[in-house]
């Protein structure tokens, strides 16, 4: 029933990553891996499935330059895409592992206090698993107009966010581009869709004068963040990192330490913070020197968990839980990424329609009322004491000072955003309905002024 439609139209009837080739990285063809990878997938197949439980099985095949360092540092390493990556800190004493719950685990105060340190002063993040695209050629730049949603004719130094769209206006991609110069850009994607993101662009290459590169394993990624950012960067770079010479979204070449990065003026936790693209053979120096210099502010390492907790206070999108090929892009809330003025694109028409008709359901934030229960994802949303969908992702928002989830809600007889807000909304977490507060723009820091200054 699936797959008939998906060989004959070209694209999926409905979400189908789960069984998508794409899914896939080329390394996991290697029979060693697979041998020890499935005696873990069949012996945990009727176990319980715990939140954030990770694989036992075929680990440490990706590691980012900075593994040793993190680890000695008392990291916790999850796997995404077979890279190991710290999704937290065990403190003084505690033991540097996962004790699995369907209540708060042992992490849980480790993560809160990482998330406020990115909140009130400066973390540090390992980002190294970023999948990184190096588009170029003299028609790199009419390429990505035709793919991209959003208008990539910006001047080199400029990041663009953006999506690459299909002819329903469902998300393909969820991406930054960099203009490195007038025939270079740099795609930053997840990890974990890499090898869907280079098919969707060879997918799409005509006779075309543009190369396209996977250079993931080329750069490290090193991720400053926090109000006292600019103060660590500066106690290592001679470079003018003010608002002025330096503003958000823009990317540039730093000294730091005595090596050089790539410095992009970007954030996926809400804060003023750079993401410093780092060459391989430099990476650790770099490191070195952001964590001796860090004794001064207060720097602390944080992990992919205190990360997520700060992006869905931000209402930010995760792509293949908040958003997929399946969900229009005006309907996610993204539409200020979409530029129909530039001219023709991917899922232009779609957009235009989607315009013209109505959204047929809107995404929204919710927080629970009650700081006690946790969310996940999958936990079904009401609407004045009625089923109406289920969240797609969720955390804990230790600065809202409560669980936070993301879900789409239907929008009934094409009704306002104040007619949708006015209603009351709950979650059921496993039978137990509790109160929750909604909202259609960002509970924290709407405005992102936190990320401007």
């Amino acid at each position: 029933m699936a797959l008939a439609p998906w060989m004959s139209d070209g694209e999926p009837p409905f979400d189908l990553w789960e069984v998508d080739i794409r899914r896939a990285q080329p390394f996991q063809r290697n029979r060693a891996y697979l041998r020890n990878r499935v005696t873990g997938t069949l012996g945990l197949l009727y176990a319980d499935h715990f939140p954030y439980r990770q694989p036992a099985t075929a680990r440490g095949v990706r590691r980012s330059p900075l593994h040793d360092q993190l680890k000695a540092r008392s990291a916790v390493f999850g796997e995404a895409a077979g890279w190991e990556r710290a999704n937290w800190f065990a403190g003084k004493g505690q033991t540097a592992e996962y004790h699995y719950s369907w209540k708060r685990q042992n992490w849980f105060d480790n993560q809160r206090a990482e998330h406020l340190a990115l909140r009130e002063g400066v973390g540090l993040l390992d980002m190294t698993s970023f999948g990184k695209i190096r588009i170029e050629g003299r028609e790199a730049l009419a390429f990505l107009q035709r793919l991209c949603a959003n208008q990539m004719d910006v001047a080199p130094g400029r990041i663009v966010y953006t999506q690459m769209l299909n002819p329903r206006g469902g998300i393909e991609n969820d991406l930054t581009v960099t203009r490195l110069s007038e025939t270079a850009f740099l795609l930053v994607v997840p990890g974990a869709t890499l090898q869907r993101d280079l098919a969707w662009l060879r997918r799409h290459l005509k006779d075309e004068w543009v190369v396209i590169t996977d250079v993931s394993a080329a750069e490290a990624v090193i991720c400053v963040m926090g109000p006292r950012s600019r103060e660590l960067l500066s106690l290592l770079s001679q470079d003018d990192l003010s608002n002025a010479s330096h503003p958000f979204g823009a990317a540039r070449e730093i000294e730091i330490g005595m090596g050089l990065a790539r410095a992009h003026r970007v954030s996926y936790v809400g804060e003023l913070g750079w993401e410093l693209y780092v060459s391989s053979d430099q990476a650790a120096h770099v490191f070195e020197a952001l964590a001796e210099a860090g004794e001064q502010v207060g720097l602390k390492l944080c992990g992919l968990h205190a990360m997520d907790s700060c992006r869905i206070e931000k209402a930010y999108r995760h792509f293949g839980h908040d958003i997929t090929d399946q969900d229009h892009v005006l309907e996610a809330g993204l539409g200020f990424a979409v530029k129909t003025d530039k001219g023709n694109f991917i899922g232009r028409d779609a957009v235009l329609r989607k315009r013209d008709h109505g959204l047929l359901r809107r995404l929204m934030q919710f927080r629970l009322k009650n700081p006690e229960p946790l969310l996940f994802h999958n936990e079904p949303i009401l609407r004045n004491g009625r089923i109406v969908r289920y969240l797609s992702s969720g955390n804990y928002g230790h600065t809202l000072g409560g669980a936070v989830g993301l879900g789409f809600v239907p929008v009934m007889d094409s009704e306002s955003a104040d007619a949708m807000l006015v209603s009351d909304y709950s979650i059921d977490i496993a039978g137990r309905i509790v109160p929750a507060d909604a909202s259609l723009t960002p509970m924290y820091d709407a405005r992102s002024s936190r990320m401007m200054v």
